[in-house]
């Protein structure tokens, strides 16, 4: 068992070094705390995702000094649906999104921390708060957060959950779009993540199914697919819409998918953890974690409104039948509701987005 020994005094410990762990360690840095960050595992730590970083994601990263890197990824112009017999796409209104491998990510994310000060702890479990001696301790352990629970904040105001598998081929991308294809009950996104490769992510309520499974419901893909040499194995993890009542206590706060999330249909988990980042070290150094209890709920709302909306319409085919050929005959409004996703639209344009949306829909 690891011992109280292991972890030097800080200002600043992170327990989790994923992405968000480590944007939170570099945030802090950036305020001038000296941090120390732990995880279990090695770099590159990989996870099952869609590998799309939207363009808040990318401005999100660069506030944090990170460029992510063009090796294993690819420029993305925009999101396009495919479904119910139409498609609909819209680019993004001002700077594109970006196609990352996962473990390319990690690389970059450890070599920002690296030169920013941050002290790296690999292969090491925190087994007890008791062994940590800082005077901030950033629970980043993900959705099944043990600092979660051993702080008493695992009270949960919502927690509806689904299932993702993500696997990779090795084919020229034919889009530079993120590629949503709707089917019954599941998902799947092909994101580009280099020029020879793409990422390809099912989210589905079986967790029996598996992307190759899914395949049968969409035709034209596994033509495409057909032949494509895999580059990597099928992983798989779970994703939720899960909001705590809490995510601070004391000296404690949580970050990331042990503070709550959404759907991953949203796209938005990466660049969510780094704006998460970016408050927290900020209530640090005002040394108020109220600050970043009332900053987390303001940046989780629009994450949480588009997943709800595209989840309403994966739970609801009748809806679904209705909003996709209504979004494709109207791409103004999806662009519109593109441009609101990524943070580019006006509450008031928004607003009157959803209700133009909605009137459509109904009267279809």
């Amino acid at each position: 068992m690891t011992t109280p020994a292991t972890f030097p005094k800080s200002d600043v410990f992170v327990i989790g070094g994923g992405p968000v762990g480590l944007a939170a360690a570099i945030a802090a840095r950036q305020k001038g705390f000296r941090v120390t960050l732990a995880d279990a595992l090695a770099p590159p730590i990989d996870k099952a995702c869609g590998e799309g970083v939207l363009p808040d994601g990318i401005a999100a990263a660069a506030a944090l000094g990170l460029r992510l890197p063009a090796v294993h990824s690819h420029p993305i112009r925009g999101i396009r649906f495919y479904g119910e017999g139409v498609s609909v796409a819209a680019d993004f209104p001002n700077e594109p999104g970006r196609g990352i491998r996962r473990t390319a990510l990690h690389r970059a994310l450890v070599e920002q921390a690296t030169s920013s000060g941050v002290e790296l702890r690999w292969g090491l479990s925190v087994q007890r708060l008791e062994q940590i001696d800082a005077r901030w301790i950033i629970g980043a352990d993900g959705m099944g957060s043990r600092i979660r629970r051993w702080t008493g904040l695992d009270a949960l105001a919502r927690d509806t959950r689904r299932y993702g598998f993500r696997r990779h081929f090795r084919i020229r991308p034919w889009s530079d779009y993120v590629d949503i294809h709707w089917g019954n009950g599941c998902q799947i996104y092909v994101t580009p993540v280099a020029h020879d490769e793409i990422s390809v992510a099912l989210l589905t309520r079986d967790p029996k199914q598996c992307v190759a499974d899914a395949l049968a419901q969409f035709p034209a893909l596994a033509e495409k697919l057909a032949g494509a040499v895999n580059t990597s194995s099928e992983r798989g993890a779970l994703t939720a819409s899960r909001r705590l009542r809490r995510i601070t206590r004391g000296n404690v706060a949580l970050i990331g998918d042990a503070s709550g999330s959404a759907d991953a249909i949203s796209g938005e988990g990466l660049c969510l953890g780094f704006r998460q980042a970016l408050v927290l070290a900020e209530a640090l150094q005002k040394n108020d974690l109220t600050l970043y209890e009332s900053a987390h709920r303001r940046l989780s709302r629009r994450p949480r409104f588009m997943a709800d909306f595209m989840l309403t319409m994966d739970h609801w085919p009748w809806l679904r039948r209705r909003a996709l050929p209504s979004l494709a005959a109207h791409p103004d409004l999806f662009a519109g509701l593109l441009a609101m996703h990524v943070g580019e639209s006006r509450k008031a344009r928004f607003a009157a987005d959803c209700v133009a949306l909605g009137w459509r829909i109904l009267t279809a």
